[in-house]
């Protein structure tokens, strides 16, 4: 089956936020698992991997992903990489290279400034979006010579605000950095909240001075024939789940 990744008008550069159709992946992982760090067939997840790949008319080493650790950590890439780096961002000017993020309900976001040639990835779940990832992938953007004020960022598949449930000491985090940011949690049942995880990225991108923001509008947990999805995993009980991988090249 045909890959089906979702793109953006808004991004002016080769990309795809891949939904889980058309890979070799079965049982709970069925179709395009490219996350090694799941319990999935390390052949299958490599062969999921090649056919992103050959969607850019790459190579799978040109593919590069980073050991994702929900931190505030980016790093710029030149080349490909035998191991790969702790990091939740990274930024190339190299053509050709392919910069892939893991997710599976956290926000995916691809940055390019095609002017000055330098694209971006990153993974930003509620911890590393906090912490500053977005911010810290736009400034090692900076640093390949990106300005700031002329790169695009959109936000790939995410879990929506009204599958997303989460408790007090959730929300007493985000108070403690801003307290503005209780416009981004709603009531819930009994003591429960909905967080706006990706309500919050655009507002940390947009004040970061990017020349535009926007979320491509779908919602993982919600989704399952399409998306994988870490919390419904949890909710059904499965042993592990899939990830989905978004990618992003000169």
């Amino acid at each position: 089956m045909t890959l089906q990744p979702i793109t953006s008008d808004d991004l002016p550069v080769p990309h795809g936020f891949f939904t889980r159709v058309g890979g070799a992946s079965s049982g709970v992982f069925s179709g395009l698992n490219c996350g090694l760090g799941s319990s999935d067939q390390r052949e299958t997840v490599l062969i999921n991997r090649a056919r992103v790949a050959s969607t850019f008319g790459a190579e799978p080493e040109q593919l590069v992903s980073v050991h994702q650790a929900h931190t505030a950590h980016a790093v710029t890439v030149e080349e490909p990489q035998s191991q790969p780096t702790e990091a939740d961002g990274m930024a190339t000017k190299t053509p050709g290279l392919i910069l892939g993020i893991l997710t599976a309900d956290c926000q995916p976001v691809l940055f390019a400034d095609a002017e000055n040639g330098v694209v971006g990835a990153a993974h930003a779940g509620w911890k590393g979006a906090l912490d500053g990832v977005l911010e810290a992938t736009l400034d090692a953007m900076e640093g390949l010579g990106a300005k700031r004020d002329g790169i695009t960022a959109v936000i790939g598949p995410s879990i929506s605000q009204r599958a997303y449930e989460v408790g007090p000491e959730f929300l007493d985090r985000f108070l403690d950095d801003d307290p503005d940011n209780a416009r981004f949690f709603a009531n819930g049942e009994g003591d429960r909240l909905q967080f706006d995880l990706i309500g919050y990225g655009l507002q940390r991108l947009r004040a970061a001075g990017v020349a535009s923001a926007s979320w491509i509008g779908h919602c993982t947990y919600s989704d399952p024939d399409r998306f994988y999805s870490y919390r419904r995993s949890v909710h059904q009980r499965e042993a592990d789940y899939g990830r989905l991988i978004s990618a992003i090249c000169l």
